[in-house]
């Protein structure tokens, strides 16, 4: 797998079965409220590991990202041209770094206003917003806490805890 940004080429290898997993059942828990509207608010188009070309940069691939659709009023037939409201990426050994130190300013420079960083060795969700242009931590959830509400997803309590069920690593 590999991503351009800034004119540099990264490569990484796919990621493992549990990294996998953990991105389908998050985002089976944020489809039905929030991109078909079934017991919440809709609004949203979500995509698992989604093409994204914006103005000035290369293709790049966050695990999931989502657009609301007051800013995006249907989804394009093939990449993404406007950078997403909300991204995660799920951390693994191999793109840890690479997430936090090349993604995550860049996420910002194009004008995500939401990441999530999921870490499935510590088992946490870490919760940033855009404010001024730089990354604010506005929490940090753990495998105790079973059910939260986090921005931008509040209107419906996710269930961390379920999640943590699928993650196949090592403890």
């Amino acid at each position: 797998m590999g991503e351009i940004i800034d004119g540099t080429l990264y490569t990484h290898a796919r990621p493992g079965d549990g990294h996998i997993y953990f991105g389908l059942r998050l985002f089976g828990e944020l489809d039905g409220p929030f991109q078909l509207g079934v017991n919440g608010p809709g609004g949203w188009w979500l995509r698992i590991e989604p093409g994204v070309q914006v103005e000035g940069s290369p293709e790049f691939i966050p695990d999931l990202a989502g657009w609301r659709r007051e800013r995006v009023p249907e989804p394009p037939e093939g990449r993404w041209a406007t950078a997403p409201d909300w991204v995660c990426e799920i951390l693994s050994p191999a793109t840890r770094g690479y997430d936090r130190r090349i993604k995550r300013p860049f996420y910002a420079r194009i004008g995500v206003q939401h990441l999530w960083f999921i870490d499935l060795e510590e088992r946490t969700l870490s919760v940033n917003r855009r404010v001024n242009g730089l990354w604010t931590e506005t929490g940090v959830y753990g495998e105790e806490d079973a059910l939260v509400r986090v921005a931008p997803f509040e209107d419906v309590e996710l269930r961390l805890g379920w999640l943590w069920q699928s993650v196949w690593t090592r403890r």
